[in-house]
């Protein structure tokens, strides 16, 4: 049986615009997400990203590619076949002071889901298994008669995964679920997801900002720009041996919190502005920002790919490890 639980095929969503081309906000992404395992998407502001989790959960329908989870093609079922399905896939939201209905009580919006799925029920009963799964995430039980407003932003993030967690799924999209948090509660939340990850077996695809957060959670790194992955590998490959000059450019902006060691490491800035993405450049689409850039980089498309100098897939003609982080 194989172990791959979410894979994404050629996965492509544009958005029809009012005038001009179309924002081709995911452009051809394929990832592999296996049993157990929490992989890794970063990137700049508008590089994909949130489009790409709000395709993998359904909350939009992709243009073209194939969604599969468990082998299953989501982009194919429709009805209670595709409801069913999309049980073992939920989703954490990024901010938690607006993804919690301020009308409903904690009790009824970590329940809401067995009012769509009334199978899914326990026998224990509705109230007692969201007394449950609120401890499962460090809250009072006693507490499902209250208001979201009545939480701190950490505590109301674990009534969002409570939430997720209702069903049983068996993967989980985090899009940037710490975020919003004080660096003190996000250290305490990303505990959290890491303990219920051993205990219930969960897969999770992890979207966040924050690369330090990135490093410290996933076991393997997707890195997106203008609606493509351009290099992945596993958390090791990717921050200490770069290969795409895109992924270098971004661990080199990571803080180093000892003051003696801040120059002495690379510090790449990149040139110019993100490109749009309803006009991509031609050839390789990081090659308005890149140093490396040749006349070859605007005619031919690099494919993601193992090269001579790059030990994991990455998409740049020029590819080649790039000690960034560690170079003291």
């Amino acid at each position: 049986m194989s172990d791959v639980v979410l894979e994404a095929r050629g996965l492509v969503k544009h958005f029809r615009a009012r005038r001009g081309a179309d924002v081709r906000a995911v452009d051809g992404v394929d990832l592999q997400l296996r049993r157990g395992e929490t992989l890794g998407v970063v990137g700049e502001s508008g590089c994909g990203k949130s489009t790409l989790a709000k395709l993998l959960v359904g909350l939009e329908k992709p243009t073209s590619g194939e969604i599969r989870v468990r082998g299953e093609d989501l982009t194919r079922l429709s009805g209670s076949r595709l409801r069913r399905a999309r049980r073992n896939i939920q989703m954490v939201l990024q901010d938690p002071y607006t993804s919690l209905n301020p009308r409903m009580t904690v009790g009824d919006i970590v329940g809401e889901p067995y009012d769509i799925h009334p199978d899914a029920v326990p026998r224990t009963g509705k109230t007692r298994a969201v007394q449950e799964l609120l401890d499962l995430v460090g809250l009072n039980p006693d507490h499902l008669n209250r208001y979201p407003h009545q939480f701190s932003g950490g505590q109301r993030q674990r009534i969002g995964i409570a939430r997720a967690l209702a069903l049983r799924p068996e993967i989980i999209i985090c899009d940037e679920p710490v975020s919003a948090l004080d660096v003190s509660i996000q250290a305490q939340v990303i505990n959290l997801l890491e303990a219920l990850q051993r205990e219930l077996g969960l897969s999770y695809v992890f979207i966040a900002h924050d690369l330090s957060v990135v490093r410290h959670i996933s076991d393997r790194i997707a890195v997106m720009y203008l609606g493509r992955v351009v290099e992945t590998g596993n958390h090791v490959a990717i921050y200490d041996q770069p290969t795409h000059p895109y992924t270098q450019a971004l661990l080199s902006a990571v803080p180093v919190p000892d003051p003696r060691l801040r120059g002495r490491r690379d510090h790449l800035v990149l040139a110019g502005d993100v490109p749009s993405p309803s006009e991509p450049p031609s050839g390789c689409r990081f090659r308005t920002r890149c140093w490396k850039a040749q006349p070859a980089c605007a005619d031919h498309e690099p494919l993601l790919e193992i090269r001579p100098r790059s030990p994991h897939p990455s998409a740049c003609h020029f590819a080649e490890i790039r000690n960034v982080m560690r170079r003291y």
